[in-house]
């Protein structure tokens, strides 16, 4: 591993920018990802591009993933 010398306050300037980073990023997919399971499960049925057993597997994980369990 290399180690990289920077002055403290670049250093302070880029850990705030990582934080910032992170809350936005975090807001920003916990957004996205809000449509109920049953709509998701239905949209990809549509496509006509997966089995049954696929779609019932998918279901099944959503469910039990932190997917389903957040607050909208």
């Amino acid at each position: 591993m290399t180690t990289v010398t920077l002055p403290e306050i670049e250093y302070k300037r880029l850990k705030q920018q990582a934080k910032a980073y992170q809350q936005l990023t975090g807001k920003l997919f916990e957004f996205v990802l809000h449509d109920p399971i049953n709509h998701v499960i239905d949209d990809f049925r549509k496509t006509n591009l997966y089995s049954d057993l696929f779609l019932k597997d998918m279901e099944e994980g959503l469910r039990k993933s932190s997917y389903s369990k957040k607050k909208r």
